[in-house]
């Protein structure tokens, strides 16, 4: 089976000539480093991903984690290749070396993660999941609690989680029951219980630090009254020395469809009323730094429907052109004729193209917010800061909603590359399919994202950042006409663009007024359609970018290469733009089928 995880290629044709990622190192922030530098990191990455990290997933599936009085063992095999990626230092890349990262950038940060995304999520949970926790207490807590939690957060020899829903409070965290009171040593006594915990417990690490969220006695009700805290495992001493076990114990674990390898936990808090943690932030300021956290593991959420995608298609890619089955359509008439492998037959080269446009045009969409995370840092003025910002912030949830989806959807397209194999363990398809679901679920359930795409992000600053992002599709679009073998693709484009600008003013006008329940059930088909859209944009963009590196490219494989990003385009922009026409006139028409259907009418 290949062992590729991600194109190498293809993500440094993103890197170096879509988005310029080499340039990065004329900033001060960054001037430490090379394209060189870049490069090695990147490589270590994908070598220690291919030949460690990888042939650990099946081994999280079938042994998945065992719980017993409290404790939970994972696989074996994850200990020692967890072990692998702290020795390395992969953990934190972005960071300041001050608290155990490597200060680079987030896109070549984003890069080397793929790798240790797609070669097995449930482990990189265990390993990355406390660089969320860590950011809010750099960003939020105090001196002392960045003294006593960062370092350790940053390069994962604590793990972290997010301790958010509950049995009665899951999507509406303002029902949550979890309660805080303040103890007179400037702690807060915890007493609640939480479910769906991702890495709550596990036998890895010495230490997990858990955010909570939790009502302070006698807050406002709803989510106006919700605080967050700082709940180690073990209590940390103010000299950094690990104390007493704190009263925070897993219940129980999950069985789950997949992902068997991430322990998946009940958690209760202070059942003897001994549970401490640390206030973080401002009393009742808890959801403002939790979406922090929350964001940022949208967009990972996002990352792993994309990685596993790429993972699934090279598995397919490689499977076709081995798998010796059927004529030539060409020789069918012939008795004698060989049979070949599948990836001449015709329907199986759409399903690959397919498979293809998606895992690239989801990776350069990814990789373009990851270079905005840069932009927002290199830049001077705080108003081009928050435009940028802005910009991340409407395309989270769809980077979040569409890679989780299109990514599964790839994983099933693998499957019947496979054909029947594809349905059995002995191929690796079918735990992806299995695995790649969740990601549609948590973290906001893709319609939670729909949601807040309509009703919040595309009004921002009344609708001015949507149509900068059109702005940015349409300097695109202008490039390309003037490129005689690209025009005809970027006239296709310019009506998807105009039509889904109309669409966005329909629906967005609808969500405003009596007509809004309606809006809000044609939430979700919108945001699949900004996605296939934005990604019709990133495959003009890399077709424009290819056409310029073709007239130079000297060797076979690059012209082959460049020629391939070229005929995806081509294939996105006529096969696939054209069915996302029929969703935009379907949520133009406005349908209040759904909204006016009776309870008793579903059955």
């Amino acid at each position: 089976m290949a062992q590729l995880i991600a194109d190498q290629r293809e993500i440094d044709f993103i890197l170096y000539e879509l988005l310029r990622a080499d340039e990065l190192v004329k900033a001060d922030q960054f001037s430490d480093f090379s394209k060189k530098s870049f490069d090695m990191i990147i490589a270590e990455t994908r070598r220690l991903a291919q030949k460690e990290l990888l042939p650990t997933l099946v081994d999280g599936d079938r042994e998945g984690v065992k719980f017993d009085k409290g404790q939970v063992k994972v696989a074996d095999s994850f200990h020692r290749a967890r072990s692998l990626i702290l020795e390395a230092e992969l953990t934190a890349l972005p960071e300041d070396p001050q608290w155990g990262g490597q200060g680079l950038p987030y896109l070549i940060s984003m890069a080397a993660l793929e790798y240790m995304i797609a070669a097995n999520y449930a482990l990189s949970g265990y390993v990355h999941m406390g660089h969320g926790t860590g950011k809010m207490i750099e960003l939020y807590g105090t001196d002392l609690l960045k003294e006593l939690f960062l370092e350790n957060l940053y390069t994962a020899k604590w793990g972290g989680t997010m301790l958010l829903t509950e049995a009665d409070a899951g999507s509406d965290v303002g029902a949550l029951t979890t309660s805080a009171k303040k103890l007179p040593d400037g702690t807060w006594s915890i007493t609640g219980n939480k479910i769906f915990i991702t890495a709550g417990e596990h036998d890895m690490t010495e230490n997990i630090i858990h955010p909570v969220l939790a009502r302070i006695e006698g807050a406002p009700a709803g989510s106006a009254g919700i605080s967050i805290f700082i709940v180690p495992k073990i209590w940390v001493n103010e000299d950094k020395s690990l104390g007493d076990p704190n009263d925070v114990v897993c219940v129980g674990t999950e069985e789950k469809m997949g992902l068997h390898g991430s322990a998946t936990c009940s958690m209760s808090l202070g059942s003897k009323e001994q549970c401490r943690g640390f206030l973080l932030g401002e009393e009742n300021k808890g959801l403002k730094i939790m979406f922090h956290m929350m964001n940022e593991a949208r967009l990972n959420v996002g990352f792993q429907g994309s990685s596993t995608a790429s993972l699934a298609y090279l598995y397919a890619l490689d499977y076709a052109r081995k798998r010796v089955q059927g004529k030539n359509l060409v020789d069918l008439r012939k008795p004698d004729a060989p049979s070949v492998p599948i990836i001449q037959h015709p329907d199986v080269r759409r399903m690959l193209t397919w498979m293809k446009v998606h895992v690239d045009g989801m990776r350069s969409l990814v990789y373009y917010v990851g270079s905005l995370f840069d932009r927002k840092e290199l830049a001077k003025a705080p108003e081009e800061k928050e435009t940028i910002d802005q910009m991340i912030g409407l395309l989270t949830p769809v980077i979040k909603a569409y890679c989780a989806q299109r990514g599964f959807e790839v994983c099933v397209q693998a499957v019947h590359v496979f054909g029947g194999y594809g349905y059995t363990s002995e191929y690796p398809v079918e735990q992806l399919v299995r695995d790649v679901k969740i990601a549609s679920i948590y973290e906001g359930t893709d319609g939670i994202q729909a949601m807040d795409l309509l009703g919040r992000k595309l009004g921002m600053k009344k609708g001015k950042v949507f149509m900068d992002l059109l702005g940015e599709m349409g300097k695109t679009i202008t490039a390309a006409k003037k490129i005689d073998s690209l025009a005809p693709l970027a006239d296709k484009l310019e009506k998807s663009v105009n039509i889904f600008g109309e669409t966005a003013l329909g629906l967005g006008t609808a969500a405003m007024s009596e007509k809004f329940a309606a809006a809000f059930a044609h939430a979700h088909p919108f945001l699949e359609i900004t996605g296939d859209v934005t990604l019709g944009w990133m495959h003009l963009w890399r077709a424009i970018t290819a056409n310029s590196s073709l007239k130079t490219a000297k060797k076979e494989k690059d012209k082959n290469f460049y020629q391939g990003i070229i005929t995806s385009a081509r294939f996105y922009i006529e096969t696939v733009l054209p069915v996302t026409h029929g969703r935009m006139r379907s949520v133009q028409g406005l349908s209040t089928a759904a909204v006016d259907m009776e309870d008793a009418s579903f059955g």
